[in-house]
C-alpha cells in the first residue's frame, strides 16, 4: 500500500489534465485555480497524524509530515472544482459590469475572501478540534461569505457542493475495492466521528461538500466574472 496515496493522486491529476486538453474555454481558469489551491497542499503537517497518516512518496508524511501527493491532489482539485458546474450545465464565464460592482454587498469584497483563512487560523491554533473539522468549518464559512457578497452564485455554490461530492465519493470510493483495509489502516478513526459512508469517512464527504461549495464559485468571486449560459455568448467565454 506504499503508493496507493501517489496512484490516486495521480489519477486526480489525469482527470484534470483530460479536462484542460478536451475543454479549451476552461483552461484558464483551471490553470489558475490550480495555481492558487496548489499551496494548500503545504498544510499537510496539520492533518498528520492528527487525521490520517497514509504511506507517502519517499516516506515524506512520515519522516517530515509533508509530502508531495498532497500538492499534486491540491492542485487537481482546484482546478477540477472551479469548473465541475460550469461543464456539466454547459455555463461560461462573462465579465461583471463595473457599475455592478459599486453594490454595497462588494464593500467587503476583499475582506469576505479571507474568511476561510479567519476562521480556520482561530479554530487550529487555539481549540482542540481535530484539523479536519476546522477545514470543514472554515470552507463552508467561505461558501457562506460567498453567497452574501455574491447572490447570484446561490444555485453554482449549493449544486457545486453536491457535484464535487459525488466526484469525489466515485473517487475515494475507488480506492476501496483494491484496498479495503485503507482507511482502517491509515485514518485515525478514533479521533473522528468513526461514521463510514460505504466505507468512506463522514469527514471525507463533509470536506467534499464544503470544498465544492467554497471553489465553485471562488473564481467568480475573485476575478469579478458571472456564469451564464453558453449559447448567450458569442465571444471568448474567458474574457480578460
Amino acid at each position: 500500500m506504499q503508493y496507493v496515496w501517489f496512484i490516486w493522486s495521480l489519477i486526480i491529476l489525469a482527470l484534470w489534465a483530460l479536462l484542460f486538453v478536451l475543454k479549451k474555454g476552461y483552461r484558464e481558469e483551471m490553470l489558475k485555480m490550480s495555481l492558487i489551491t496548489m499551496p494548500f497542499g503545504l498544510t499537510e503537517p496539520l492533518f498528520v497524524p492528527e487525521y490520517w497518516l497514509p504511506p507517502s512518496l519517499f516516506q515524506l508524511a512520515e519522516k517530515t509530515g509533508f509530502d508531495l501527493e498532497s500538492l499534486l491532489f491540491s492542485f487537481a482539485i482546484g482546478g477540477i472544482g472551479t469548473v465541475l458546474y460550469n461543464l456539466i450545465f454547459g455555463r461560461v464565464l462573462s465579465k461583471i459590469p463595473l457599475i455592478e460592482r459599486h453594490h454595497k454587498r462588494h464593500n467587503l469584497h476583499l475582506y469576505l475572501l479571507f474568511v476561510p483563512a479567519l476562521v480556520f487560523v482561530p479554530m487550529a491554533l487555539f481549540t482542540k478540534l481535530n484539523p479536519i473539522y476546522c477545514g470543514v468549518l472554515a470552507l463552508l464559512a467561505g461558501g457562506l461569505a460567498t453567497l452574501y457578497c455574491r447572490p447570484d452564485l446561490k444555485g453554482k455554490v449549493w449544486v457545486g457542493g453536491f457535484l464535487f461530492t459525488l466526484l469525489y465519493f466515485l473517487y475515494f470510493g475507488s480506492i476501496l475495492p483494491f484496498y479495503p483495509q485503507y482507511v482502517d489502516l491509515y485514518w485515525n478513526l478514533d479521533n473522528l466521528t468513526g461514521i463510514l459512508v460505504f466505507g468512506i469517512p463522514m469527514e471525507e464527504l463533509w470536506f467534499a461538500f464544503t470544498f465544492g461549495m467554497y471553489w465553485s464559485g471562488l473564481y467568480e468571486h475573485l476575478f469579478w466574472r458571472k456564469t451564464v449560459k453558453s449559447e448567450t455568448l458569442s465571444i471568448d467565454p474567458n474574457p480578460n
